[in-house]
């Protein structure tokens, strides 16, 4: 009897033990990512050429502890390598596992080649070779918890690949996950089988094999065991030969049928040829059809599919969309079906309104995912809405959220025309249920996710975000896919929103006469900040016939303003040469170009000390908070803004002034300090908040400095 290890993702470890058992494997005990069993070597054979779900099968040659390099190398070389293979095949060593004195995989590697090569010298035979790739043998070395296991590789390259795939799409279905996805959704191999997006046509070919009778490893061309001393190739063979009568049978005898869909048609030419290479493409009938529009191939069935979701595959609004809507369908159209989903983002599967009957959890490669089981009960009495303004499947204060938008809007747009502004907030926070700010651009919205309180838990969250993102498009009469999400936290679950919205998406913006541009994907800010605006259009009124400086310039927004407010020349300086760019690209959009407008990289308060030149209005909007080469290495707003504000005197003018910004709640300015330096000061907070920005009256504060001290 052999001892072996079969290997396979997380979380197929109950459905691989289960098979294991039905092909003849006896001591099965499940372990992380695999399972032990033991096995004569027929039954061996059995596993190796009818496992569905493994990936890798191992027959253990020895075990022990091992703490040191000389007891690893003294337990490789216990095995008897002569016994195991012909020195003159090649062999390549797998190492995994690192911990102890094993700081790397190639140390382990190494020591049990050396154990391999010596032991065939010390038996007077010459030393085998090592291949990299392709090699006849392939030795798995394992080491944990200061135990090592040495073992033979019996399957060679991974099970999964049965050899009737030639081609993937982007986001490929590893084959063994598919034969696990029907194992645990129950299908009965009698039922007929669904995807409506079927991609290459994974599920559907390995549904079709277990209907048949066929072998999964029939296909294959070549196993690790072919070059292994004890390989029994008339036993192998007898087995082969079984499968393949089996398999000749079962194609002609199977009566169940599969219907898979897919709205790329590369894909859908991809399926068929995979199904025609694994022998059942009579059986599954493949369209090029959008999941919105497809029908019920069979009076009752299973749906089992792996849906679109990730970075590649479209954005969180519109996926969200797709699946609220394609989860109406289902309940119009697909009464009594059995349904089983694999999708690593729960929101989606969440947008279905479906209950799920069970709710397991499974891994494609490193990925964790979700796989839902549904029961589909008839619901054709139920009215099909076009849109989720009337509070559609959601919640009571998802409804509440839809109105408020309503009501915001038909206020702002008007207000907006008027002012002149295409770029504006319609929601901020206003129901503490829903805490997002959403800002409306030229045909798009760009949705920002406040950090949610602690005590709310985090599936509640996803929840309520999931709700705006479906009921926005609707309320705003917008298309899903221009709608943008913007998380200033990465959180577990948010990540993914983060990576949908990467693709560069520019366009230009109006305010009061200037145009800006905009970047609403690349960036988590897009390069205007909103509320700023009614600043901005101080400084451009008080810039007339004056040298203006702006310092922490970013985008150069501020700049523009004072350009086009008829200043005689505009110095613009940032340390962000990127930032200070993009405020040149404004400039030019804007028509703005000359020697009066001069853009300097630097830091602006090393810039500020060396200075030699002179203003007359000066705009400054430093951070919060920064580190710096200046000022005991940092830069605190409410620690040193009297000091740069009293530094900022030498470069002004008699009668010259300084609008004076930050975002910091609860400042407090030093009055005191700069009225001893000849300053006079007025805040400005009420006249630049503008009406978008009043639930918000501590967003930013502003200060008009005024300096009549130079002679």
């Amino acid at each position: 009897m052999l001892n072996c290890f079969a290997a396979a993702p997380k979380g197929f470890e109950y459905t691989l033990a289960v098979e294991l058992a039905e092909l003849g494997a006896t001591d099965v005990k499940e372990s992380v990512a695999g399972v032990y069993f033991t096995a004569s070597q027929e039954t061996l054979y059995r596993v190796l050429l009818w496992s569905r779900l493994a990936s890798r099968v191992t027959t253990i040659l020895h075990q022990g502890p091992c703490e040191t390099p000389e007891q690893l190398y003294n337990l490789a070389y216990a095995v008897d390598w002569p016994a195991q293979f012909d020195n003159r095949a090649t062999f390549s060593i797998d190492f995994h596992g690192m911990g102890g004195f094993i700081k790397n995989t190639q140390f382990g590697a190494l020591k049990i080649k050396d154990a391999v090569v010596d032991r065939f010298r010390n038996a007077g035979l010459n030393r085998p070779d090592v291949a990299r790739t392709q090699a006849d043998i392939r030795i798995d070395g394992y080491y944990r918890n200061g135990q090592l296991t040495i073992s033979l590789n019996v399957s060679g390259a991974p099970l999964h690949q049965r050899g009737y795939r030639h081609g993937t799409g982007e986001a490929p279905l590893k084959e063994n996950l598919a034969a696990n996805m029907l194992a645990r959704a129950q299908w009965d191999k009698t039922t007929p089988v669904f995807d409506p997006f079927c991609g290459s046509g994974t599920i559907l070919i390995e549904a079709a094999l277990m209907a048949c009778d066929v072998a999964p490893g029939l296909l294959r061309e070549r196993y690790g065991f072919e070059s292994w001393a004890q390989h029994d190739a008339a036993l192998w063979q007898s087995l082969r030969d079984e499968a393949s009568g089996r398999a000749s049978l079962g194609r002609k005898r199977c009566e169940v049928k599969f219907a898979g869909s897919d709205i790329d048609s590369r894909m859908v030419a991809l399926a068929k040829r995979n199904a025609a290479n694994a022998g059942v493409d009579h059986l599954i009938e493949f369209n090029v059809t959008n999941v919105l529009n497809t029908e019920p191939p069979f009076e009752q069935g299973y749906l089992i599919s792996n849906p679109p979701y990730g970075e590649r595959l479209g954005n969180v609004s519109t996926l969200l969309q797709l699946y609220f809507q394609w989860g109406e369908m289902l309940k119009q159209q697909f009464g009594g079906w059995k349904m089983a989903l694999l999708c690593s983002e729960i929101e989606l599967l969440s947008a279905l309104k479906l209950k799920a009957d069970k709710q397991l959890k499974m891994f494609n490669g490193p990925l964790e995912c979700a796989f839902n089981i549904y029961t589909l009960h008839a619901n054709s009495t139920r009215r099909q809405q076009d849109s989720l303004t009337e509070g559609h499947e959601l919640s009571e204060f998802a409804a509440s959220f839809v109105n408020r938008i309503k009501k915001n809007v038909k206020q702002l747009d008007k207000w907006a025309a008027k002012e002149g502004i295409d770029s504006y907030r319609i929601y901020d926070a206003d129901i503490p249920e829903y805490n997002v700010a959403i800002d409306r651009y030229p045909g798009h919205v760009v949705i920002q996710e406040y950090a949610a309180p602690a005590k709310i838990p985090e599936a509640v969250t996803r929840r309520r975000l999931s709700d705006v993102l479906l009921s926005l498009p609707s309320a705003l009469e917008i298309a899903p896919e221009r709608v943008i999400l913007k998380t200033r936290e990465k959180q577990k679950g948010r990540n993914q929103y983060q990576k949908l919205d990467s693709e560069k998406l520019e366009l230009t913006t109006m305010e009061y006469g200037a145009k800006f541009k905009l970047n609403l994907t690349d960036y988590l800010d897009t390069g205007l900040f909103l509320d700023h605006r009614l600043i901005r259009k101080f400084v451009g009124e008080k810039s007339q016939d004056r040298r203006v400086l702006n310092l922490f310039a970013y985008t150069g927004t501020a700049s523009v303003h004072a350009a086009l407010g008829g200043a005689k020349a505009v110095t613009t300086v940032d340390m962000s040469n990127t930032y200070l760019n993009w405020a040149k690209d404004n400039f030019v959009l804007n028509g703005l170009m000359g020697p009066q407008y001069r853009f300097e990289q630097d830091d602006c308060l090393q810039w500020i000390d060396d200075c030699q030149q002179s203003f007359d209005l000066i705009f400054i909007d430093p951070p919060t908070f920064s580190n710096s080469k200046r000022m005991e290495d940092s830069f605190d707003v409410q620690r040193d803004h009297a000091e740069l504000l009293v530094k900022l005197t030498k470069l002004l003018n008699k009668g010259g002034e300084i609008i004076f910004s930050n975002n910091k709640r609860k400042f407090k300015m030093d009055e005191h300090v700069l009225n001893a330096a000849g300053l006079t000061v007025q805040n400005l907070d009420d006249r630049m908040l503008p009406l978008d920005f009043k639930r918000n009256p501590h967003i930013h504060n502003t200060w008009l400095i005024s300096f009549t001290a130079k002679a």
